[in-house]
């Protein structure tokens, strides 16, 4: 009888093409799935929480499989990272019910994405977008508030798929952190559509350049009143990081309507 399995995996993800498996390139989902049958010599089905762009980091991704190897759970940790390259590691593995999901029981999702002032450094800069200008903290402070709550966030996303319907997402916290060389734009919400988050740091960038007034973000969260607008710059997948996945104490189905993840 198969056991269900949940992973908490942190990535570099300079070097991947993003979480979903894909045919001839370098993936997360693909990496950590070879790594697993060479373990247990089965082919198990990872299914992630997020689907995280190509570039994109991780500290918190949780993903499950389910494996009928004899296996302690809290053992995969070691068993995996002993097979993984250093920049993919197992952080927690344990054994969850057959209903968990780690899509669909997620109660809500933490991002952050991340700016660095200091002087040329390489280590900074993969996991950072470098700036060179000075940035309005108090009006990209003012601008994060209006993100909070149940908006239309279809002028913060990609182009969606003909399937992709309901573009309303639930924001519960969106703070703009300063620090002395690295702010910070952490945001909270249920989930999040294609290129959500990197658009909305691309928003509140524009917004401290002062090429954005904060109450423009009112507007595009309109329908009625974004027509014409121009929508926010797609900041580079460096600069964002999954930080964490919440779950409750009993997880279950939370679900929404055509979810499209980062």
């Amino acid at each position: 009888m198969a056991t269900r399995i949940k992973l908490t995996v942190a990535y570099d993800g300079t070097d991947f093409r993003g979480w979903a498996a894909q045919a001839g390139q370098r993936t997360v989902q693909g990496t950590l799935k070879e790594a697993v049958r060479q373990i247990s010599g089965e082919d198990c089905e990872i299914v992630g929480a997020s689907r995280t762009d190509s570039g994109a980091h991780a500290e918190g991704q949780v993903c499950h499989f389910d494996c009928e190897a004899a296996i302690p759970p809290a053992n995969w940790v070691r068993a995996l990272n002993r097979v993984l390259p250093t920049d993919l590691r197992i952080v927690g593995s344990r054994k969850v019910a057959e209903a968990f999901h780690s899509r669909f029981c997620a109660l809500d999702r933490i991002y952050r994405y991340a700016f660095y002032f200091g002087k040329p450094d390489p280590r900074a800069e993969r996991f950072a977008m470098r700036v060179d200008k000075p940035l309005d903290f108090r009006a990209m402070r003012e601008a994060g508030k209006r993100l909070v709550g149940e908006h239309d966030f279809r002028a913060f996303t990609n182009e969606l798929g003909p399937d992709v319907e309901n573009t309303r997402r639930r924001l519960y916290k969106v703070s703009v952190v300063r620090k002395t060389d690295l702010w910070h734009i952490e945001v909270r919400g249920t989930a999040f559509l294609k290129g959500m988050m990197r658009r909305m740091a691309g928003a509140l960038y524009e917004v401290g350049l002062g090429r954005r007034k904060p109450e423009e973000i009112e507007a595009l969260l309109d329908p009625a009143r974004r027509h014409g607008l121009t929508w926010p710059v797609v900041l580079p997948a460096k600069g964002l990081t999954l930080r964490k996945v919440r779950y409750g104490p009993h997880p279950k189905d939370n679900r929404e309507k055509n979810e499209d993840d980062l």
